[in-house]
């Protein structure tokens, strides 16, 4: 039981360095994405919010690889570079078309036009929505080894082993120390005899 519980704490510990640091790609991301499509409404793109959302969505997907690539999920990349990015890519088209349907949707089903609504729409909601597919996505699909294998996560064990053994060895002292009180102990009852 000890053991599993340590193996979910060196799991959680890694989750949530993952987490953060995710977290902060998608806060980069999130200025590079709305950046760019606040730039495009305000220019080529007056016309189409959606559109502008998709073009900023792809800019954004570029700048999310390379940065959960390389920090990240930089223990977990895959070797063949070409079908890490496709499945990257795929996830984004998936995310990207999260976004893009919530600015559609407050746009032509809520008749919401305004610059205001689409970036709540897109740039909060549908961002929010396609960040947490984005996250469970690239952590069991697209970034994914063993566990065992991961150095983070191998460093958290070492960690709990380290800690363990720790415990294990001041059990060890404490019950030699019970074990010389009850010679002791015995000891002087035979002399009192």
């Amino acid at each position: 039981m000890q053991a599993l519980m340590e193996r979910f704490r060196g799991l959680f510990s890694m989750f949530v360095r993952e987490v953060l640091k995710f977290g902060t790609v998608g806060a980069l991301g999130f200025v590079v994405n709305n950046g760019v499509w606040f730039l495009l409404v305000h220019g080529p793109m007056a016309d189409s919010h959606a559109k502008a959302k998709v073009v900023s969505g792809i800019v954004a997907t570029l700048f999310a690889w390379v940065a959960n690539r390389y920090w990240t999920f930089r223990h977990k990349r895959q070797a063949n570079k070409v079908r890490e990015l496709i499945q990257f890519l795929v996830i984004n088209a998936i995310g990207v078309g999260i976004e893009a349907g919530c600015v559609w949707f407050s746009s032509y089903v809520l008749g919401l036009r305004d610059t205001t609504s689409s970036f709540i729409a897109g740039g909060v909601v549908g961002l929010a929505l396609g960040t947490i597919f984005r996250f469970i996505a690239y952590r069991y699909w697209v970034f994914a080894t063993e566990l065992g294998t991961e150095p983070e996560f191998a460093d958290d064990i070492a960690a709990h082993d380290q800690q363990r053994w720790t415990e294990t060895e001041r059990l060890r002292r404490i019950r030699a120390d019970e074990v010389q009180r009850d010679e002791v102990r015995q000891g002087m009852e035979r002399e009192g005899r």
